[in-house]
């Protein structure tokens, strides 16, 4: 069972980056292998927030297929916090401001990203 959530948390982990990727208006591991603090901030923010929802589902639930389902519902609600939290600040684009290493803006998204995974991980329980 335990190889079971491990593998499955892994691989959504992996799956749930690269839909990140998808939608940042940077690509986030060519900007942190250039050493762009903000885009490794806003990025960790995101691997701690999606593993902290998987720790969630895996403990709530009894099955991987059930973790798996909520899992999936946790990252749809995290990446509806990412384009909130875009949209909500019209001054300037959040996605430019972390490319161009502004790391004030990287660290609010990462405690955005790691707050909001205590909160949806709380109402999945």
């Amino acid at each position: 069972m335990v190889l079971g959530f491990f593998s499955v948390a892994i691989m959504e982990l992996l799956v749930f980056l690269a839909c990140f990727e998808l939608v940042t208006k940077y690509k986030c591991w060519t900007e942190i292998k250039k050493g762009n603090v903000a885009v490794a901030m806003a990025t960790g923010g995101k691997i701690f927030g999606i593993c902290n929802v998987l720790r969630f589902c895996i403990q709530a639930k009894s099955s991987v297929y059930e973790a798996m389902t909520w899992s999936f519902v946790g990252f749809v609600l995290l990446l509806i916090a990412y384009f909130l939290f875009e949209f909500l600040t019209p001054v300037f684009s959040i996605d430019r401001e972390i490319e161009a290493d502004n790391r004030a803006v990287g660290l609010i998204s990462m405690i955005i990203s790691v707050s909001l995974s205590f909160v949806i991980g709380a109402s999945i329980v």
